[in-house]
Formats: structure tokens, sequence, C-alpha cells
């Protein structure tokens, strides 16, 4: 499908419509999960900073958890978040939104980063391959591959990710191939080759796959990491 360039951006004509097209063609067994899921709905998130703040927020903990500090964060510094104003804070007061010591300072080293220059996010553009983002975000102590990776997928919407660190879409990949035991990262990509050049699409569908043979009733994962944030 054509790539229109917008303000710097990579605007696709009718979104992911080519991908799923790929993903039914290659598996057929993404027939049934496109039918079941629907129209792939990944959007660019414009906030950056505030996709990867959240993000460090809900590292490892629940989701509801990942929540309730994010709209207390929110009311104590603003939203959209700000560099120099989360800076301005300060980790004392980070931490009486509950976040941990270790992740107060991590949002702050990530907004001095971002403050000073030394990790440009509102500038990656097409100029910067997926490797060369992660290799910047992960320079920043707290920010690790799952994190860059979620960065990629949910705010650039890179299309050919695969983050085979994520519990959610290891479980997928268990699924939908009807294995026994969750594949080890280094087996992942394997499993996967033939979706590129549309791995992004294809990990969308394996979490949401996942969310509804659960049902609307049904408990969400335990741990945020295993999940998308939101």
């Amino acid at each position: 499908m054509a790539k229109a360039k917008e303000g710097g951006e990579v605007v696709r004509e009718d979104r992911w419509a080519a991908a799923v097209r790929h993903l039914r063609r290659v598996d057929p067994r993404f027939r049934e999960v496109v039918k079941r899921v629907g129209p792939c709905r990944l959007e660019p998130r414009p906030d950056r900073f505030g996709t990867l703040v959240r993000a460090i927020v809900a590292q490892q903990i629940s989701t509801k958890a990942a929540e309730s500090i994010n709209a207390r964060l929110h009311l104590l510094g603003g939203d959209p978040h700000l560099p120099d104003r989360l800076l301005a804070l300060g980790e004392e007061q980070l931490r009486g939104v509950g976040l941990s010591a270790s992740k107060a300072r991590y949002v702050l080293n990530l907004a001095e980063a971002v403050a000073t220059g030394a990790v440009p996010v509102d500038a990656f553009d097409d100029s910067w391959d997926d490797a060369s983002i992660v290799a910047s975000l992960t320079s920043i102590k707290g920010i690790g591959v799952w994190t860059a990776e979620m960065f990629l997928i949910f705010s650039l919407n890179r299309p050919d990710v695969l983050p085979v660190h994520d519990l959610g879409v290891r479980a997928g990949l268990r699924d939908h191939h009807g294995l026994e035991d969750l594949p080890k990262p280094g087996d992942c990509h394997a499993l996967a080759e033939a979706w590129r050049p549309y791995r992004t699409v294809a990990s969308w569908y394996l979490w949401r796959s996942r969310d509804t043979r659960r049902g609307p009733g049904s408990p969400r994962p335990a741990k945020r990491a295993d999940a998308p944030p939101s």
C-alpha cells in the first residue's frame, strides 16, 4: 500500500489493510483471528514523552495500580506530561503519587534526557531506523528494550516490531501455533518470520486475540509489563 508523508509522519492510506491481507495470506490462522477481533485499530499516540512516562509507571505492576498512579501523576504534574514540569517536581513528590524510588528516578532520568535533547523523542522520524531508536531510548537508565519496543509500536506505529520479551506476545505465539509451552524469546523470531514486514500488526492481533478469548468478565494479566501500555 502506498505511503504518504504528512507533517513528517508516515500516513498509511487505509491504515493496516495491506498488513491484514498479508497476514491472512501467509498464515491462514489469522483469518479466524481477524474475523473475531475485527480491523486493526492501532493508531499513533502523539504524546511521545507521556507514552514513555506511562510505560515506566506500568513496569511490573498491575493494570489497576498503574492507572491509579498515572491519574495521580496527571493531577500533580499536568497532562500532557512535560519534562521540565516533572523535573521541577523532583523525586520526593513523584514518590508521593505512588512511584517507587527507582521508578521516580527513572522518570526523572527520562525527563532530563528529553529536556536536554540527549534523547530527541520528538525528532524520531523515518531517518531513524528501529534499532537506532531502541539504542537511543535504552541509553536512559530505567528504559529497557520492552519499553522501547512499546514506544515503537504505540507511539510511532513502526510496522515490523516483534517484542519477544513481552509475555503476552509469547503466550499469543504459543496459542497461535498450538504449542505446549511458552516459546523462549530467542525462538519467537522463527515462529513469526512469515509475518514480516508486518509483525507489529501480528503482535497487536495476538494481544487482542487473547483478550477476546478471555471474555469481558475474565481477569486481566496480573503484571502490566505482560501487556501493551494503555
